[in-house]
């Protein structure tokens, strides 16, 4: 079982759905009042650019917080009602904690951003040591690019 289904996700809630992120990866769940097929869709996922509309309405357009690779991003519509798009981070590393999702657009709250930051600190624990379960561990302290206290 991956390290998000143990302990859960952090989203960064907007006016179109949802996004979140891993170590690796930025997910972005887009909510389809209507029903839709694929062929309404067009997504473009660029290094740097992300571009998303349905039935000809623009929902998501412009430059990601960092860099992807657009190569290994991709996106799927589950059950005519809910676009998924999984970016992968160009720079995976705790360090690269995305504060928005766009710049300057959908940016996560303080508190939001914090618990993001948390968790991709006990994801980077998980994959430092396999053999732990740190799922249901708690982070405090100054943890923002330095080093976490773990209880």
């Amino acid at each position: 079982m991956a390290f998000d289904e143990k302990s859960g996700i952090v989203p960064c809630i907007t006016e179109w759905g949802r996004w979140w992120q891993t170590i690796e990866e930025v997910y972005v769940e887009i909510d389809v009042p209507e029903r839709c097929s694929s062929r309404e869709i067009k997504c473009i996922i660029k290094t740097k650019h992300l571009f998303l509309t349905v039935k000809e309405k623009s929902l998501i357009k412009g430059d990601l917080f960092e860099e992807v690779r657009a190569g290994d991003s991709l996106w799927t519509l589950e059950d005519k009602k809910l676009i998924r798009i999984a970016l992968s981070k160009a720079k995976p590393s705790l360090n690269h904690c995305w504060k928005s999702l766009l710049v300057d657009q959908y940016e996560a709250d303080p508190m939001t951003y914090d618990e993001m930051e948390k968790k991709l600190t006990l994801e980077r624990f998980q994959s430092e040591n396999p053999g732990f379960d740190f799922s249901d561990a708690q982070v405090s302290g100054n943890y923002h690019g330095g080093g976490p206290v773990m209880h």
